[in-house]
């Protein structure tokens, strides 16, 4: 179970590797939609993401034949550094699994981390089968990304976070993807204050949670098309999913061409870089249907490779119509 004592104990075990990255009001987020909108910017996290937090927070509570065995994992990136950055301050071996599609920053940061990294099938789903397979083989110790309740009480130190530093929050707004994240910053969020909102946002073209949500069971996707790969996953972790349940209040999908004007916004606004699952929880303060909340919008990570960051600029000034 996800209680109030392993998410305090998982701060403690975070105290001396993260930051307690400061929100940041936006002005025009707020003008915009008519509420008081402040982003916790986990882009300037520690490793550029906040994946940081579960991993090291699972790793370190691995028992000491667990970690003798070598660690893997397969992730999009983020858990990838992650799990290199806590293999490494723990002085662990690591190996990870990235989909050949990773972007290119993330590949070669998890390499400088001191991880092996191993680059297999067009997505996460494939690199996650031949992690599973190595594991197997090799006797290595496996380390999911987000279907692990020591994952999700890592990141659910965001919420304490948030709470600490603008307690009249009255939403929370936060990507989705397998669900650690949602389930862990939900939970807490709730157990410290009961009447909070958490919304949740997919990318339409791999929105699995919100399908669970709306069967009330766990479902796959037969196919993920995004251009955010954070979050590409077909079917939601299963130990985290009844958490979502019980402490989401709505799940939101956006298309990805909204990902690109929300971006130029952050760059040209904010001058913040925001990977595109990141900018989830940003373009979805067009769909909120509320006016004169506090609001927090959760931007997971930062992590873009320069060609992608032009790919995104040109494509989101041809869709202003800017050149």
């Amino acid at each position: 179970m996800l209680t109030m004592e392993q998410f305090l104990d998982a701060r403690e075990i975070l105290r001396p590797v993260v930051n307690q990255t400061p929100p940041i009001f936006s002005s025009h987020y707020s003008r915009l939609t008519g509420n008081r909108v402040h982003f916790k910017p986990e882009n300037l996290q520690v490793t550029g993401a906040y994946k940081v937090r579960g991993a090291f927070v699972k790793i370190a509570r691995l028992d000491a034949e667990q970690k003798k065995c070598g660690l893997i994992t397969a992730s999009a990136g983020n858990h990838a550094q992650g799990v290199a950055l806590a293999a490494q301050m723990q002085k662990l071996k690591a190996t990870v699994v990235m989909p050949a599609t990773t972007p290119l920053v993330k590949v070669n940061n998890t390499k400088a981390y001191g991880a092996k990294v191993i680059l297999y099938g067009e997505n996460y789903d494939e690199a996650y089968e031949h992690a599973c397979d190595l594991a197997e083989r090799s006797g290595l110790t496996y380390i999911h990304p987000f279907n692990d309740l020591d994952i999700a009480s890592g990141q659910g130190t965001i919420a304490l976070e948030i709470l600490e530093d603008l307690p009249d929050t009255d939403v929370i707004v936060l990507p989705v993807g397998g669900g650690g994240l949602a389930a862990g910053v939900a939970t807490l969020a709730k157990m410290l204050k009961p009447d909070i909102q958490i919304i949740g946002v997919e990318p339409c073209g791999a929105a699995c949670m919100k399908l669970s949500f709306e069967q009330d069971e766990v479902c796959s996707l037969s196919s993920v098309s995004t251009i955010a790969d954070g979050v590409a996953v077909s079917k939601p972790g299963e130990l985290v999913f009844p958490y979502i349940q019980a402490n989401v209040d709505r799940m939101l999908s956006i298309e990805d061409e909204e990902l690109i004007d929300a971006f130029l916004n952050v760059m040209e606004i904010h001058k913040l870089v925001v990977e595109n699952a990141g900018l989830l929880s940003v373009a979805a303060l067009n769909h909120l249907e509320m006016t004169g909340k506090n609001v927090v919008s959760l931007l997971s990570g930062g992590n873009m490779d320069v060609i992608t960051i032009a790919s995104m600029v040109q494509h989101g000034l041809i869709y202003r119509g800017r050149v």
